[in-house]
């Protein structure tokens, strides 16, 4: 029989985001804003560029518009965001933070620089960016659109 060899790329690429993503809402939870890691990330998009309309969020987010419309609801009952019509498009809701996200945004922020601090131990600079540089491209490689014939 033939051993697994757990140290494939795609092994620890999947491996590496179910540990990070468990010591992101570890951290999260010591924290105490009480948001979920995909509240989180949401509220930190939201803050990163405010104003935006919530299907743009949906598409940078890579989640469904009913799973970010959840999300915004919930951040909106928290007093975290606020949704108003778009004065371009009045079928389009555009998202900002509120002035009381802000401590909540800081505290993401600093959640976010600690997990990525603890990762990256014993990584250079450059081997952190090259790292960075790399699974960006296999993102933009697995996001592409796969050619019709390719699918047959």
């Amino acid at each position: 029989m033939v051993e697994a060899n757990h140290d494939t790329l795609g092994f620890l690429v999947v491996e590496v985001a179910r540990l990070l993503r468990r010591r992101y809402d570890r951290a999260l939870d010591r924290a105490g804003l009480g948001l979920t890691h995909a509240e989180a990330r949401t509220l930190a998009l939201i803050g990163r560029a405010p104003g935006r309309r919530q299907a743009s969020l949906a598409e940078a987010l890579a989640i469904e518009p009913m799973t970010l419309t959840g999300l915004l609801d919930r951040l909106e009952a928290a007093g975290l965001v606020a949704r108003r019509t778009d004065p371009a498009d009045r079928r389009a809701k555009l998202v900002a933070a509120t002035p009381k996200a802000r401590p909540a945004l800081g505290a993401i922020a600093a959640v976010a620089a600690s997990v990525l601090d603890e990762t990256t131990r014993g990584l250079s600079i450059a081997e952190v960016e090259a790292v960075r540089v790399a699974l960006a491209q296999m993102r933009e490689n697995l996001a592409a659109e796969a050619p019709a014939d390719a699918l047959a």
